[in-house]
């Protein structure tokens, strides 16, 4: 089968098409398929019209432009529906219902409706955009929220079939009116984890053999407060673990915001961050953590997201002690996996992660539950299988 993929943006290190659409499509080449992943370069326009191969999938951006942005984006829209269908594909997947990869779906199917294309059209979804969802939390222009919007309600409908990333999504995507026969569960695979050296890590940032609790966070989605609250009770019980916080805000106000709750609790000297870490020295991180701390809150946008995050600790062989919210539940199976408490319930947290920094054996054994569990269940080969079951549900031969 010949697969081509749309996406919203290019490879950017914390986006959809780098932790979701690419690592998929390795592994349907593996199975002997055939994919393309056409993009525009958002964030590196300089990158226009460039070509090249990662592991057997073809990849182009597109040129971006000509003219200022909003004018270029039907131009920048047709160019990867052309570059897409002189592919000829069997199936195009689009990532997102909205923004590049949603006009580039709302043409796919007028051109199908006019008999001037053939090709069957999959819609991804990865997180709920509209009221509720991203729209909410991003400063977009109200044109652009609108748009979004309706492009989210009209793709998820007019889809040949939809791969969701959370069962929340699933429920939402029912919700619309769309046939359960159509909607295809695909949360996010786990990376492939690879022995990291925690030692290197500990010694850089002064860590030395104290118990340490990990913190892998875009700080977004809880409330900061929660995670100093968490760490002054621990301290009370552990007074020499520490806190390592690896990764940065999505919005530079929540590691401010976090940085001086830090401060005012005279915390400053129990925490470590490390700021955002390239994905080749993650390992190392995460071998570094005795404990890792998932926080949560129980919003729309939590539900109907699937961590990526969690996903890679818990591959690494990382216990984790998590808010039980939304896909979390799904990747952690209680006291066999990890440990879910109450979301919000910062003392819960805290409780849990003592008991675990006092039980060595216990800690080890969930660690390697996690990972097992993991490899099972959510590597990319296996969920694979999944995307070529929506493949056929619309009306794809694979």
């Amino acid at each position: 089968m010949r697969i081509a993929m749309i996406g919203p943006f290019g490879l950017h290190p914390k986006g959809t098409m780098r932790v979701r659409a690419l690592p998929l499509a390795r592994e349907l080449v593996a199975l002997g398929h055939a994919v393309k992943v056409v993009m525009p370069p958002w964030r590196t326009p300089q990158e226009g019209d460039r070509a090249w191969n990662d592991r057997g999938v073809a990849i182009e951006y597109v040129a971006p432009g000509p003219g200022p942005d909003p004018l270029s984006y039907p131009i920048v829209t047709l160019r990867l529906v052309r570059s897409a269908l002189a592919w000829r594909p069997d199936i195009v997947h689009c990532f997102k219902p909205k923004a590049f990869a949603g006009l580039a779906a709302w043409v796919l199917w007028h051109l199908r409706r006019l008999r001037m294309t053939k090709v069957r059209l999959v819609i991804d979804a990865d997180d709920w955009e509209g009221a509720g969802g991203w729209n909410e939390l991003e400063p977009y222009p109200l044109p652009f929220r609108k748009l979004f919007a309706w492009q989210e309600r009209w793709g998820l409908r007019h889809a040949d079939a939809l791969t969701v990333a959370s069962r929340t999504l699933e429920s939402l995507v029912w919700s619309l009116g769309v046939s359960p026969c159509k909607v295809h569960y695909l949360p996010n695979g786990a990376r492939s984890p690879r022995p990291g050296d925690g030692s290197k890590v500990r010694d850089k940032h002064g860590l030395g053999e104290r118990p340490v609790v990990l913190l892998y966070t875009r700080f977004f989605e809880y409330d900061p407060g929660r995670v100093v609250a968490a760490l002054g009770q621990v301290l009370s019980e552990i007074p020499d673990a520490r806190l390592l916080v690896v990764g940065e805000g999505l919005f530079p106000q929540d590691d401010a915001r976090f940085d001086r709750l830090v401060a005012e609790a005279g915390l400053t000297q129990n925490v470590a961050r490390a700021g955002w870490v390239p994905e080749e020295q993650l390992p190392g991180y995460f071998a570094a953590g005795d404990v890792a701390i998932y926080p949560f809150d129980d919003t729309l946008i939590n539900r109907a997201k699937c961590a990526v995050k969690l996903a890679d600790l818990l591959a690494a062989g990382v216990a984790v002690v998590a808010d039980a919210v939304g896909q979390n539940v799904e990747y952690i199976v209680h006291n066999e996996t990890g440990l879910l408490v109450p979301s919000g319930d910062a003392g819960a947290m805290a409780r849990q992660v003592v008991q675990l920094l006092r039980d060595d054996a216990r800690r080890r054994a969930l660690a390697s539950a996690a990972a097992s569990r993991m490899s099972e269940h959510y590597s990319w080969s296996v969920l694979a299988t999944k995307a070529l079951a929506a493949y056929r549900a619309a009306g794809a031969e694979t």
